[in-house]
């Protein structure tokens, strides 16, 4: 762990805030015409997901975390946590359910997934913006019911529910967005 000072925060960065690992979501270098310069900053905790604003003196030092991005492989669901297995060196990681949040009802067994990695324990995850699911479980649309924008609910092959158009039959596979969990297309 090295020191960096404010100028050179950048979008992406993990540094230590209240001793624990955080990203750097935005920043922006503040210089008002009367008073010390400022950089006001969003950051992200890599433990708990919550996003919190931050100002930092203009030239202040912070610690830099070091974190490794791994390609990892969703492998089963246990009672301490979810198992992925590095691709490379087949080390099983533990990652706990309050690092994937909501991202749990889309995790595919075999599926890579990115794991932030610090001090060879799981300090986050990296999702897609969509995954493609298989529609398991799926009523047929009422005939009649075409109203603009009629939807229902289906179930996918991990067991997650969203709300889709009518036509979307059991067996199809579905683009959803997974930071909001809406349907995206028919893929």
């Amino acid at each position: 762990m090295g020191t960096i000072t404010t100028a050179q925060f950048a979008k992406g960065l993990f540094i230590e805030f209240k001793g624990e690992p955080h990203a750097i979501v935005e920043f922006q270098h503040v210089n008002p015409g009367k008073g010390s310069a400022f950089v006001r900053t969003r950051l992200k905790s890599l433990k708990t997901g919550k996003v919190q604003d931050f100002t930092y003196k203009s030239g202040e030092s912070v610690t830099e975390v070091p974190i490794n991005t791994r390609e990892m492989q969703y492998l089963y669901k246990e009672s301490g946590g979810y198992v992925f297995m590095d691709n490379y060196t087949y080390d099983q990681f533990t990652v706990g359910a309050g690092l994937l949040g909501d991202y749990v009802k889309y995790l595919k067994p075999n599926d890579t997934y990115q794991i932030l990695v610090n001090d060879e324990a799981a300090a986050g995850v990296r999702f897609p913006k969509k995954v493609r699911l298989t529609v398991t479980q799926a009523e047929e649309g009422v005939a009649g019911d075409t109203v603009s924008g009629a939807t229902k609910v289906v179930t996918v092959e991990t067991g997650a529910t969203v709300a889709v158009p009518l036509f979307i039959k059991q067996g199809d596979t579905i683009a959803i967005d997974t930071e909001t969990g809406v349907y995206l297309e028919r893929a």
